[in-house]
Parts: structure tokens; sequence; C-alpha cells
């Protein structure tokens, strides 16, 4: 097939070789022609332009026509194109061709003599078809144009040198599974760059090379269709189809080219569900909770997605309403789901009759066969330890306010579901009667009080009683019970409020000073109804009097014309209210009124304490006043006491969580033996010290430098380790016992010398404070050594003064 394809092309090459080397003369001579009209060289009348003057046609030389060359020229000389001739061309070397335009001078040559032609490279069609040139003729001497410029045009022949391409590599496509026989899947397409205008190089022919039986592809429009009928996705899904595309009508010697089809069957329902069994069996506990799954069912589609979608639903049952079955859409799973409680002791065993259908039918294939299957499901019940169960959900029991302890007020009953029937003790939860006014009997569930009650505080009491199964405690149930109380009469009514009723100095007989109602928190069926009177032990000598309107009110009237407030300012008016129940309760309530000062139109101008005070100068505001004044001054003084007090003894220790041990040190020098007002160390020499000059540590002291007073030096001490012994002791049971040292360790240094000298200490420390009480006299009889010190001390006070 190959060398067939290479002689046909050499063959083609031959001829239009052929054609294009021994026509191109004729070619050449036929385009070149006339176009002037008369005799040679002369110009003919023509017309008159707009002006008169006449108008003449000049002569053309020569006009060029097209001219056509081969592509993919093969040979070892430069293809001839054609040649250029003009009229004015004698043959004598005067004449010289130029050419210009496309590819002149680099593409196509011309002869500058002989006018000739060539191509001096191979040319492609597809890259360029045509080249657009220009010619003409001028005096080699002058180089003046001896003719007007030509345009003249080389064309590109094609030849089948271009197989055709497929737009695309591979092809993807979908068509339905079970699809007739002719249904269109992909248009494929393959183009030829090839001239489609000259020959069958550019015309295409479809086959297909793989893929049969199942496909075919219209050969003239690469359309794709399927051939065999019944394709099923189940047993294949994924097809490969290669096409091929020959140029040259599909004849021998044409090119070809091939592209991939991938091409997969899209699922259609056409496969109904199926159970993967007929029988499900599932065992459930009686406690199982409402709405909980009861056990999963499951039936399978060869189809996928939508297709294999599917719906349960129950077509039978033998006990209504107690399940119900859900779609697990994720899983496509059937969901047998409970409804109604379970109880073993009533029925043990169910059987549901549960079909599956695809949620997305398609009628297309109905007749083959029902889309739908169906499986039976049996559930067992299991039995349980149950709690004992109330008879009612809720107890409602009424008693009157007035019943007495230890009094039944109801009963609650409960049993155990189970079979075996176990006893059941009651008992009340604590948490709902926390006062502990009621209880149940242990056996028989009677309620009674334990304590009165009374409904005015409380109307109603929710308490919970609790069954308890006698040989399983763990199990236990709890029922609401609501008490309400009855109303009895049990209380007396009283004054509605607090009245404050006066009586003008100058009030008249029979005038009404205050209307008075009553309350009783009682709740008769009828309503209330009050009697008011005025009590029997003030009637006789009464200065008021009591008018009951009937209508739970009453009014409180003078009983005589005018009243002293000097005499008597104060009146209690004693009023019985009773009501009209059974049985009666009355109470006696006092009414307080004041005799006022009045104005003539009634109004209260001065009533009580408030005319003696006015009396005396003073109103009641004004005492108030110099009163709270006086409280004020009283407080800001004890707050300065306190401040100056507190600034005074300010703690050494500032802060409260310094508590650690402390070392004080007092960076005090000494001022050498001629102070002798710096320090006192006589009371370290004299363990009888007297105890008034010790001072707190944990304040600061009141004088850092307390007045000294020159004390008589000890007498000297003998045991000298006895003596330091006792000191220390001493020291220490006063620092253990000071109820004012620091509440933290501290650290205390006793400066004790000790007596060990027969001239005792030298020191001026142990001299008394005041040098008017000391005596000097003594140094001068220590001899020679102690001469200085007796010179500056000894001696009189009149000699120094001198």
């Amino acid at each position: 097939e190959r060398e067939r394809h290479e002689l046909w092309k050499v063959c083609v090459l031959m001829a239009l070789w052929a054609v294009a080397h021994l026509g191109s003369p004729v070619h050449g001579l036929r385009a070149l022609r006339r176009t002037t009209g008369g005799r040679r060289g002369s110009a003919g009348l023509t017309g008159q332009d707009a002006n008169g003057v006449p108008l003449r046609r000049s002569k053309r030389g020569w006009m060029w026509n097209q001219f056509f060359l081969l592509e993919e020229y093969t040979g070892t000389d430069m293809q001839y194109v054609g040649k250029l001739h003009s009229d004015s061309d004698r043959g004598d070397g005067s004449v010289k061709y130029v050419l210009t335009g496309e590819g002149a001078g680099s593409l196509f040559k011309i002869d500058e003599n002989s006018g000739d032609i060539h191509a001096t490279k191979r040319l492609d069609r597809e890259e360029k078809a045509y080249y657009i040139l220009h010619a003409k003729a001028v005096n080699r001497v002058t180089n003046v144009a001896l003719e007007g410029q030509s345009e003249f045009v080389i064309k590109i022949h094609d030849i089948n040198d271009n197989e055709p391409r497929f737009t695309r590599d591979p092809y993807v496509a979908r068509v339905p599974e079970m699809s007739d026989i002719g249904t269109s899947v992909i248009q494929v397409t393959a183009t030829d760059a090839d001239d489609s205008t000259y020959g069958n190089s550019a015309r295409v022919v479809y086959s297909i090379l793989e893929g049969q039986p199942y496909f075919s592809v219209d050969p003239e429009t690469g359309l794709i269709k399927t051939a065999l009928p019944g394709m099923d996705r189940e047993v294949k899904e994924n097809y490969q189809v290669v096409i091929q595309a020959k140029d040259m009508a599909g004849q021998n010697g044409g090119l070809s080219g091939t592209a991939t089809v991938n091409i997969a069957l899209s699922d259609v329902n056409d496969n109904p569900p199926r159970f993967t069994k007929t029988l499900y069996d599932f065992r459930v506990p009686e406690s199982i909770e409402l709405g909980s799954a009861v056990g999963l069912i499951r039936a399978v589609d060869a189809d996928i997605g939508e297709n294999a979608e599917m719906d349960y639903r129950i077509i039978g049952s033998d006990g209504p309403g107690m399940f119900d079955v859900t779609t697990n859409r994720s899983t496509q799973e059937g969901v047998v789901v409970l409804r109604k409680p379970l109880d073993f002791e009533k029925k043990r065993q169910y059987s549901l009759r549960i079909q599956v259908e695809n949620a997305h039918a398609n009628s297309r294939f109905f007749s083959a066969g029902p889309f739908r299957d169906e499986a039976t499901v049996k559930v067992t019940v299991e039995d349980v330890d149950e709690p004992p169960v109330f008879e009612r959900a809720s107890y409602v029991m009424e008693v009157k306010e007035d019943t007495a302890r230890n009094t039944a007020i109801g009963s609650v009953s409960a049993s155990d579901p189970d079979d075996k029937n176990s006893l059941v003790r009651y008992s009340i939860d604590r948490r709902t009667d926390m006062d502990r006014m009621f209880n149940v009997h242990a056996g028989n569930g009677s309620v009674f009080l334990l304590r009165e009650l009374d409904r005015e505080e409380n109307a109603w009491h929710n308490i919970s009683v609790i069954a308890t199964e006698f040989n399983n405690p763990r199990q236990i149930s709890r029922a609401p019970v609501y008490v309400r109380v009855l109303d009895v009469n049990d209380n007396a009514p009283a004054f509605a409020t607090g009245y404050e009723t006066f009586v003008c100095e100058n009030a008249k007989a029979n005038q009404r000073i205050q209307t008075v109602s009553a309350t009783d928190p009682d709740t008769p069926l009828g309503g209330h109804r009050f009697f008011f009177s005025l009590a029997q032990e003030a009637a006789g000598k009464a200065n008021f009097s009591v008018r009951d309107n009937k209508d739970n009110t009453a009014w409180i009237l003078t009983r005589r014309n005018s009243y002293n407030s000097l005499q008597k300012s104060v009146y209690h008016v004693p009023v019985v209210i009773s009501d009209g129940e059974y049985p009666m309760q009355s109470s006696t309530n006092t009414l307080t009124v004041r005799v006022c000062t009045c104005d003539r139109e009634g109004n209260m101008k001065l009533c009580n304490a408030e005319a003696l005070t006015a009396r005396a100068g003073l109103s009641t505001g004004a005492l108030v006043a110099i009163l709270l004044c006086v409280v004020i001054l009283l407080m800001i003084v004890v707050l300065f006491a306190a401040l100056r007090r507190q600034r005074k003894k300010e703690p050494l220790i500032i802060s409260k969580e310094d508590v650690r041990d402390n070392v004080v040190s007092y960076n005090d020098e000494g001022g050498g033996e001629e102070d002798t007002q710096a320090f006192d160390i006589g009371t370290l020499r004299n363990p009888e010290a007297i105890e008034e000059s010790k001072q707190r540590r944990d304040i600061v002291p009141e004088a850092f430098y307390p007045a000294a007073v020159r004390r008589p030096a000890p007498p000297p001490i003998r045991d000298h380790n006895g003596d330091v012994r006792d000191f220390i002791n001493q020291r220490l049971q006063d620092n253990d016992g000071d109820p004012t040292a620091p509440p933290y360790d501290s650290l205390a240094t006793y400066a004790y010398e000790g007596s060990g000298s027969a001239a005792e200490s030298l020191s001026s420390l142990e001299s008394a404070t005041t040098e008017g009480e000391q005596d000097y006299n003594y140094l001068s009889e220590w001899g020679p050594r102690f001469k200085k010190l007796a010179d500056m001390y000894g001696g009189d006070d009149g000699d120094s003064d001198s």
C-alpha cells in the first residue's frame, strides 16, 4: 500500500512538472497580449471632456496574467515559473526587466535580459497560497521605464502532502444504556490542510477501525451511532472506539489520521430492587425507648445514583401503628422504628410485611416485570424487669385545712407489670415535701397528714410518691400527687388597713369622721359579708358610734358637739367585726381617734403633740434638725480623736504580711567620755530598776529621748557570774511576759559590763544624767593616773564659775 502511494505521488509530480515546463512558454505567450487599438504607436480619439478637450487612449505595450507553480518541488535545478517579454524589446539588449513584490529577489529571480522567472526555493501552499509581484521594462542605459508597471500573480498548485487531523484526541462521550440502534453518540471532525478546491486532496472520509459491532460512524459527517441493541451498563460500561479519517475520498494513496473515542454507558433504571433475604428476625427488649431503631433491612439494586434510590413501607402488620420503616438515603437501608411502647406481658412477637420499590421508576422497563420486592420481618419482644406502674399518671386529693393529724386524705396504687408480680413499697420523695407535711403507708399507699394544714399559708401541695419493687429496690417509679387544701372559716375579719383618724374640736354630733372596711383571708363560696358594731363595754360611755352600711363598710360618727384636746387628745374606739360564715368569727379592732384643731371648713391645723410643741415655740421638724446636728458634731469629734491617736502610735511594722525575723539597727555614734547625755545604762547596772520607763516596741515611742533622772550608782556586785545570769534571766522573763512585744521574733541585746574593777566603771554612760548631782572629788584620791580627770571634774562649782 505504501509503495503504491509513493508511486502515485511521483506520477502526479511528473505530470505537473511537464505541464509547468512544456506549457509555460505557451502560457507566457498567452499572457502577453496587446491592449491597443488601431495602428501600433498611434492614439485614437475617444471623446471630449467637459471643457471640450479631446480625450485620447494611450498605448499599453504588455499586460500579465497569473502564473502557476507546483508546491514541494524536489528537483535539483531552480523551478521555472514563466517568461516576461515587452513589445519594446528588439533583442539588442537595450531592455532590462525588473521584478518587485512579494518574494522578489529571495524566492523569485528574473533574468533581466531574457525576462525568465525562476523559483529559488521549495514552496509550501499551506504556508502561502499565492504571491503578488510587479514587473516593468526599463531602458538599460537611462533606466527610464519603457512601459508602465504591471502586476501579476504566482499561484501555488496544491499536492496531497497533509494527512487529515482530528480536532480532539481522545473524544469522550456518554450514551444511555439499552439505547436503540442508531442513537447518536458523538460527532468527530477531522480537517485537511490541503486545498479543498483542487482535486480530492482535502476530501475526508470517516471509517471505524475498532468498536464493531457496538458502534458505527457516518463516512461523510463523522457522526458515531449505536449499532447494537440492548447494551447493558451492568454487563459492560466502557467502550473504546478508533475512528479513521482518510483524504483523497478514501481512495488508495490517500493520507489518513486516527482518533480514539471513549464511550461510557450511562445508567438507566432498568433493574428492580431485591431484598437480600426474604425473612428478617429482630429481638428487642420491652424497655426500648420510642423512636429507637429495632433493626435494619437491606435491598440491593444493580443501578446507581438516583436510579438505585429505594422507598420502604409496611404493607401488613399484626400490630397496627406499633412500628414504622424509614429509608436511610446514604446507605439505602430500611430502618424499622418503634412508635408505641412494647409490653412483654401483653404481646411477645410481631410480624410485619415490608415492601421496597424504586423511588424513580422508568415506565419504559415496566414490561420487564414489577419494580418492587417484599420481605417479612419478625420482631420478638424480650422480657425485662420493669419498675412498678401506677394506676394513674397523677393524683389529685382534697382535704380541709382543719383536718387532724394522721388522717388519711387518699391513696395511690402501683403494681409490678412483670410476671413475678413483686410486692410494692411506697414512700414520699422528701425533696418534694421539705416540711414533712404528709406521709404514705408503705404497704397500701394511703396518704395521711403529719401536720396541720393552713390554706391561707399554702393552698396547694405538690408531692411525689415513690413506688419501689420489694425484691429489686433499684426498680422505682414516681407519681405526682396534688393536694388541694379546702377552706374553713377559721380566721376573723379585721380592718382592711391601719386608719389614721382625727376629730375636730368644733365637730358636731353625728358627724362622719371615718369610713372603715374589713378583710378576711378566708374565701367563702358566696363571698364575704361583714358586720360592724361598737363593742359592748364601750357602748354606755361612748363618744363615738358605729353605723353598719350593709355593704362591708361602716361609718364612724361623733356622738357630741365638741371635743377638747387639752382634756383628752386621743380616743380609742373598739369596733367589733364579724363574718357571716359558720362557725362565725369576729374580732375587736381599735380605731385611734386624735383630737385636732381645725378651721371653719373642718381642715386640720394642729393635732396632739404638734399643738404642744407649737406653744413652746419649736416644731417637731426643728427639734429633729437640732438633734441631727448634735449627732453629727459628736461623730466629727470622735473621728478626729481617733485619727490623732492612730497618727501618734503608728506601728513600726506597717504591712500585715511582713511577719519575719527583723533586726533593727540604729547607727548612732557615741560622743566619747565627755558625752554624759547620750545614754543611761543605769537600768542595766541595776536589775531592780523600776518598770515605769518600759516602752512598747511595736509603736514609735512618744519621746525618743525621755528625760533621764540621775541616780546614784548601785553598789558593786561581788558575784560576777551570778549577777549576769540573774540579769539575763530577768530580761528574758520580762520579754516573754511583755504584752506590748512585737508579734515576730526579734533580737534583744543587753550591754551589761559587770563589776570586776575595784574602781568600778569609768564610763560616762553610767554617770547620772544631771551633773549637779554628781560628786567627782573622789578622783583626786585615786593617784597620779587619774590626775587629769580630777582636774577636769574635781573642784567645786565656785572655782569653775570664777
